[in-house]
Order: C-alpha cells, then sequence, then structure tokens
C-alpha cells in the first residue's frame, strides 16, 4: 500500500509549504553527525600520513621502466598531493562517493524513517534533490580532502617546489597549484557517475550495503572492460576510461579534450540515472 500525503490529495494544511521542508542545512547536519561521515574523514585525512611513513620506511620510490607520479612523489609537496590524488582515482575516492550517495534514501528505508519524513510531508522530488545535494557535497569534501591534506602533509616532510612531471617536465609550483585545482575537479565531476548509480540503486533497495557494493562493484567491472583492448573505440563509452585524463591538467600545454569527453560522458550517464531515480521512487511503497 503506497504512502499518499495531504499534499498528493490537494489538501494541504494551512500554512504548509513544499519549498520550507527539509531544509539543506538540516540534511547537511544530519548527514554530517552519521558516524560513516566520520570514519570516511579520518581515513581520507589519515591516509598522507601513512603513504608518507611508507615512503620514510621504504625510501625514495625506486624506478621501473617508465617513470610515474608515485616515483616522483617525495619530489616536492605538490608531487605528494599529485601523489595521493593519482593513488585514489580509480578505487579510494570511489567508495566515499558511493557510500554517500548509495546510503541517503536505502538507509532511511533500513531505519524505517523514510515513511516518517515523507509523512512531514516531504514531497518526494523534493526529498531525493535534497539528499542527492548533500550527499554530492560530502563526495566533493572527500574528493577535495586527499589531495589537500596530501598537499600539506608533503609540504612539511619534502618542501615547497616545482611539480615534476613524469615526461621529465617541470611546473612551478604558482602554476602546478591551479593545474592541480582543475584536476581535483574534474575526478569530482568524473566520479559524480557513480555518486547516481549509487543514489538510484538507493532509491530501489532497501538495503544500503547494496546500493554502495553495486555502485562499486560496476565502477570496479568498467575498469576491468577498458583494460581489454579487443573492445577498441567501445571503451571510450566507459567512464572508467576517461578516469586518468586529469592527467592532461598537468602537463606543460594544458590539453582539455580527454577531460572534456570524461565530464560530458559522468554527466550524460548521470542525468538518466537520477531520472530513473525520481521516476522509480515517485511511486515507490516506502511502507512495505
Amino acid at each position: 500500500m503506497s504512502t499518499v500525503t495531504p499534499v498528493d490529495r490537494g489538501t494541504a494544511a494551512p500554512g504548509y509549504r513544499p519549498g520550507r521542508t527539509l531544509p539543506l542545512r538540516v540534511e547537511a547536519m544530519r548527514q554530517l553527525r552519521r558516524r560513516r561521515t566520520l570514519v570516511i574523514g579520518a581515513v581520507l585525512v589519515l591516509l598522507p600520513f601513512v603513504v608518507l611513513a611508507a615512503f620514510q620506511i621504504g625510501g625514495t620510490p625506486g624506478r621501473e621502466n617508465r617513470t610515474t607520479f608515485i616515483e616522483l612523489a617525495t619530489a616536492s609537496g605538490v608531487n605528494f598531493a599529485t601523489t595521493l590524488l593519482f593513488m585514489g582515482t580509480g578505487f579510494l575516492l570511489v567508495i566515499p562517493v558511493a557510500l554517500f550517495c548509495g546510503d541517503s534514501v536505502a538507509s532511511e528505508a533500513s531505519w524505517s524513517s523514510l515513511r516518517y519524513l515523507l509523512a512531514a510531508p516531504v514531497p518526494r522530488a523534493r526529498l531525493l534533490a535534497r539528499k542527492f545535494t548533500v550527499a554530492l557535497a560530502f563526495s566533493a569534501a572527500a574528493v577535495v580532502l586527499l589531495p589537500a591534506v596530501g598537499l600539506l602533509v608533503g609540504t612539511a616532510a619534502y618542501g615547497w617546489g616545482d611539480l615534476k612531471l613524469p615526461t621529465g617536465a617541470t611546473l612551478s609550483a604558482g602554476e602546478a597549484l591551479p593545474r592541480l585545482a582543475i584536476a581535483v575537479l574534474y575526478v569530482f565531476l568524473a566520479e559524480i557517475v557513480v555518486g547516481a548509480l549509487a543514489f538510484w540503486l538507493s532509491t530501489a533497495t532497501d538495503a544500503p550495503l547494496g546500493a554502495v557494493g553495486g555502485a562499486v562493484f560496476v565502477s570496479i567491472i568498467t575498469g576491468v572492460l577498458d583494460a581489454v583492448t579487443a573492445l577498441g573505440s567501445l571503451r571510450e563509452w566507459l567512464p572508467a576510461h576517461w578516469q586518468y585524463a586529469w592527467a592532461d591538467a598537468l602537463q606543460p600545454q594544458l590539453e582539455w579534450g580527454g577531460m572534456v569527453q570524461g565530464v560530458v560522458l559522468s554527466l550524460s550517464y548521470s542525468v538518466v540515472l537520477l531520472a530513473l531515480s525520481f521516476r522509480g521512487f515517485a511511486a515507490k511503497d516506502v511502507v512495505s
């Protein structure tokens, strides 16, 4: 049996204003107090110290057949921050994005508190819009937090200096910082598709772990498929194909092509997934 609110019947109570229900600050504070938010924040803050300790114990990273950002991590604080962004891309930063977005609606359903939010009454479309907006804000904070802490830790350990690139070129610290900011912004925009997928699954199931795990699993599968060169140009339709396009922002000559394609693909898939979320949740039985 579906829940029908007074708003749905067109008999809203006097003084009721749908646009004033569930303010963003209220939802943000509810999510901020969640234990999983604090745990994710602590992990992202501690990770640069763990990586630094690994370098201190193991020494300067060894060089293999080709130079990567990891081999240049100890060159400067900017290099250390770039290395952490490199490590986080593809999996580590996928987890907080999937968790914040996939846990937002499904957790309310599993606690049986979703029905009370809708009975407030909060319009369903507004509830989803508020929850996804807050989830994206926390996801953005997670993506920014890792390289930001890495920059502080790396600068304290290795000093302030130019950014050395795997190609052998260098960027001055003053030029590298805005480029690094572009790279971080791109990583967030590229991860929106993961958040949209997790959010759609969150509206379709009452199991938060299923929504989060499903989004992470799909992200891993697309990464595996991108490694199958036999797929040829079909790989360009996979979001994972463009996940490291942010490195183009750190070249001597900034290149936008790959990042533009990656963002367009991510946002296009996200629009479809969000449309499915709103369409399915509009008729969902929340009391079963």
